[in-house]
């Protein structure tokens, strides 16, 4: 009878402890799908590899984003600032790593050397009513740095509405992907900053960005002893902006 009881004991424990781990995997489970990220530097998880953040940066008018299982949603962007300056924050997805952030399981900071191929692709909902681009950012350093600016910053913007400019000037185009793209050199007054700006708006699109990469060191701007730390896809918005949204973003390096 004793033995018994303890078996009864023994099962009503484990079915105990098995309900509790199934109410904490949905728990985490949802915490990961979706989120809404309100504080400047808010953070959260997706897919368990990839890090959105809402890097509201450049402005103290309030900014909301929802994090999904595969992006997010801008769901509030108060405010604007000139478009003659620096944008107002930039929401984004990422993998790698950025200031203090990195990703679960990513293999960044990586030499550019030793990098394959970097297979990425993004896609993106527009609105009217906001001025802003969408841009795909590439990190690199000539350190495995895992906090704070990087050396040089390449922008891939997918689009751009308004009176809005990236840094510097343009000094020519380039083919990359299969695509021309004007591209744009300058100094931000904290980082070197090479964009390639599309010739029409992209709402989605897949490249490797080691072809991006290859422009940047071709132009003096990182060489293959310097490191990939992150790559990165989201807006910045000079006014406006709810509603715009990444729908899906994805990133491995090789």
């Amino acid at each position: 009878m004793i033995t018994s009881m303890r078996s009864v004991t023994s099962v009503l424990l484990a079915t105990l402890l098995s309900l509790c781990g199934l109410l904490a995997t949905a728990s985490g489970a949802h915490a990961d799908a979706a989120a809404e990220l309100c504080d400047q530097y808010a953070t959260t998880t997706i897919q368990g590899r990839y890090v959105v953040q809402n890097n509201r940066w450049g402005t103290s008018a309030p900014q909301c984003i929802n994090a999904t299982g595969s992006g997010f949603t801008i769901t509030r962007a108060d405010g604007s600032v000139p478009t003659n300056g620096a944008p107002k924050s930039y929401p984004s997805v990422f993998y790698g790593c950025h200031y203090t952030k990195c990703t679960p399981g990513t293999n960044l900071p990586k030499q550019l050397g030793s990098i394959g191929s970097a297979p990425t692709n993004t896609s993106f909902t527009y609105v009217g009513g906001a001025v802003f681009d969408a841009s795909y950012d590439i990190w690199l350093d000539p350190t495995p740095k895992t906090d704070g600016v990087n050396r040089t910053e390449i922008m891939v913007w997918y689009n751009r509405v308004g009176s809005i400019a990236p840094v510097g000037s343009q000094v020519g185009t380039a083919t990359v992907g299969g695509m021309s793209w004007q591209v744009w050199t300058g100094w931000n007054g904290t980082n070197n900053v090479i964009t390639f700006v599309s010739s029409s708006a992209l709402s989605s699109w897949g490249f490797n960005v080691m072809d991006f990469v290859a422009q940047a060191m071709n132009r003096g701007l990182a060489d293959r002893s310097w490191y990939l730390t992150s790559i990165q896809s989201g807006f910045e918005p000079w006014s406006g902006g709810a509603g715009l949204a990444v729908n899906s973003f994805s990133a491995t390096v090789n």
